[in-house]
């Protein structure tokens, strides 16, 4: 039989290691989902806007009176017949070519790595955040250029 002592040291160290194991997963999980984007805003009037916890808005409409919302760190673009969630950790630059016809604009995005290619816009939504004078909203076919810090 084992020394009371030594029963304690081992219930220590396995209630140690388990409260490690569950932690650090949900931990590291909440870190990497609070990264925060910052971006320069240029809209269709050359106006300038700083926006900080920048975010992709749209709403879903599920029936007539409900709609679900989404925020997201991705821009959602047209390639061809496949939606490409592009993330805005892999976005430097995005030139917003308004619709000739009024629909949704053409992104000509430009990655960190220095590739670029020109998109559709594959849902009407716009870039949410927050400015130097409170949260703000700036639809995306009213935008002429987004440049991320």
């Amino acid at each position: 039989m084992r020394h009371p002592s030594q029963l304690w040291k081992t219930a220590l160290l396995i209630s140690g290691l388990a409260i490690i194991l569950c932690a650090e997963p949900q931990a590291w999980a909440q870190a990497k989902a609070e990264k925060v984007f910052t971006a320069i805003v240029t809209d269709a009037q050359g106006v300038e806007t700083e926006v900080k916890n920048a975010l992709f808005y749209w709403e879903e409409k599920v029936s007539e009176t409900a709609f679900v919302p989404h925020e997201v760190k991705e821009v959602p673009v047209k390639r061809g017949a496949a939606t490409v969630k592009v993330k805005f950790d892999t976005i430097k630059q995005i030139d917003v070519k308004p619709s000739p016809d009024g629909g949704l604009p053409t992104l000509s995005i430009t990655l960190t790595n220095g590739k670029t290619g020109e998109f559709a816009l594959a849902i009407s939504g716009s870039f949410r955040g927050v400015s130097d004078f409170g949260d703000v909203e700036l639809p995306a076919s009213g935008l002429k250029k987004i440049v991320f810090k």
